[in-house]
C-alpha cells in the first residue's frame, strides 16, 4: 500500500481506513468520518469478523480487513489507528515504513523508546504521523488559550480531571498495565498534558514527580457504566492506578499540577484548568470527554486585582471538538510541516509521563513483605 500525495488528493475526499473497532474506534470515529463530507471511509481493520463486519454494514465500507497488513495498495490516503494501548505505535510503524499516513489515537507512545521508533519510521517511509488532540479542539479550551495570552507570564498551572465514577473496561485491557501502559494518568494525563504543554510554550519541563493510588479501580461501583468496552483481558483485578498527582516545573520557572482520576468521592465529573500570570489569573470548569455525569455547562473566568469576571463562552454538543480535529486534519495532512511535530510532542509528553511514574510506583505493603522474606532466606 502506497500513499498518495496529498496535492494529488486535494479535490476529492480523503480516503480513509479505521484500525481498530473497539470503544474509541467505534463510538468516536468511524461514525464521524463516514458522516463527514471531507472522508470517504473506505475499509476497517479489526481481528473480531464479527465486530468488523458490522461496522462495515452500519457504515455501508466497502471493504473490510483482518489486519493492516492486508490493506492493498491505494485502498486508503490515511489510516487511524484506534487498537489498544500497546499496539498503538506497533501498528503506526508498520504502515509509516510503507509510507503510508497514520492519525494514530493517544496515547501516541507508551515508552520513549517507542517514541523514537515513530520517528525513525516516519522519516524512513516518508510518510506523516498525526496525533488524536481533541481537547485542544474544544471552544472552551481555545478561548482560555486566548485569555491566558492576556496574562502576561504563565508561574503556574493546575489541572484537573476527576471523574466521580469512570474507571473503563475494568477487567480488561484498559485496567491491565501490560496492556494499556499505565491507569488514569496515560489516559486523562495524556489528555491534560496535551492541554497544558503548548500554554508554556516550548520551554523544557526540567522536573516532574508524582503519586498513584488504586482504591477504586477493582470497585464495580466505580466503573464506567456510560462506556461499553468488551473485556478481553482475563483478568478480574486491574493493576493500574485510578489516581494520580503529578508536580512539573520548567526551564523558565513555572510549575504545574496535574491531577488525573478516573473515580473519585465527588459527584460529578469535572475537568478544571486554572492558569495563573504575572498580570492575573484565568479558570475554565467543564467536563472532558463523554460522561454523562458532568457539569452543566462550561464557564470561564478572569481576575484581575481583586475582581473576578465571567467571560462568554460558545455552546457546543458533547463531541463537537472531535468533529473540528476531522475538519481540520486534511489541511495537516497536506502541510509539509505537520511531518515530524506530533512524534516531537510525544516524545515530550511520555517523558513527563515516565518520570512521574518512576517518582511514583509504589512497592505494595505485601509485596514489600514478599522482597524481605525473600532477603531473609
Amino acid at each position: 500500500m502506497t500513499a498518495l500525495p496529498p496535492a494529488a488528493a486535494s479535490d476529492r475526499p480523503v480516503r480513509v481506513a479505521v484500525a481498530g473497532l473497539g470503544w474509541a474506534g467505534r463510538e468516536i470515529w468511524l461514525p464521524r468520518l463516514a458522516a463527514h463530507p471531507g472522508f470517504e471511509v473506505t475499509a476497517v481493520v479489526d481481528p473480531e469478523p464479527g465486530v468488523r463486519d458490522r461496522a462495515r454494514d452500519i457504515h455501508h465500507v466497502a471493504s473490510a480487513y483482518a489486519d493492516v497488513d492486508d490493506l492493498p495498495a491505494g485502498a486508503a490516503d490515511l489510516v487511524v489507528v484506534a487498537v489498544p494501548n500497546h499496539l498503538h505505535a506497533a501498528v503506526a510503524v508498520r504502515l509509516l515504513r510503507r509510507g503510508v499516513p497514520v492519525f494514530l489515537e493517544k496515547p501516541v507512545c507508551l515508552t520513549s523508546a517507542e517514541a523514537t521508533l515513530l520517528a525513525e519510521a516516519e522519516r524512513e517511509g516518508g510518510a506523516v504521523l498525526l496525533a488524536g488532540s481533541a481537547a485542544r479542539y474544544r471552544a472552551d479550551i481555545r478561548a482560555l488559550a486566548a485569555v491566558a495570552g492576556e496574562l502576561g507570564p504563565i508561574r503556574h498551572v493546575d489541572v484537573a480531571w476527576v471523574r466521580a465514577r469512570g474507571v473503563p473496561d475494568a477487567g480488561g485491557w484498559f485496567t491491565r498495565r501490560d496492556l494499556s501502559g499505565g491507569g488514569a494518568l496515560v489516559d486523562l494525563g495524556w489528555h491534560l498534558l496535551d492541554t497544558v504543554l503548548p500554554l508554556l510554550g516550548t520551554t523544557r519541563v526540567t522536573h516532574a514527580i508524582g503519586s498513584v493510588s488504586d482504591d477504586f479501580v477493582n470497585d464495580s461501583a466505580a466503573h464506567a457504566a456510560w462506556r461499553s468496552d468488551a473485556g478481553g483481558g482475563g483478568r478480574d483485578r486491574g493493576d493500574v492506578e485510578d489516581t494520580a498527582r503529578g508536580f512539573l516545573l520548567t526551564a523558565e520557572g513555572a510549575s504545574v499540577a496535574l491531577h488525573a482520576c478516573w473515580a473519585s468521592h465527588e459527584s460529578l465529573d469535572r475537568t478544571t484548568v486554572t492558569v495563573h500570570g504575572a498580570a492575573g489569573s484565568a479558570t475554565l470548569r467543564c467536563t472532558f470527554g463523554f460522561s454523562p455525569n458532568r457539569e452543566p455547562t462550561p464557564v470561564l473566568t478572569r481576575t484581575r486585582d481583586g475582581e473576578t469576571v465571567r467571560l462568554p463562552l460558545s455552546e457546543e454538543p458533547i463531541g463537537a471538538e472531535y468533529d473540528r480535529q476531522l475538519d481540520e486534519l486534511p489541511a495537516l495532512l497536506a502541510d509539509p510541516a505537520s511531518r515530524g511535530a506530533a512524534v516531537a510532542e510525544a516524545h515530550r509528553t511520555i517523558d513527563i509521563i515516565e518520570r512521574i511514574y518512576q517518582s511514583a510506583r509504589p512497592i505494595r505493603p505485601e509485596r514489600q513483605h514478599a522482597l524481605a522474606g525473600h532477603r531473609d532466606r
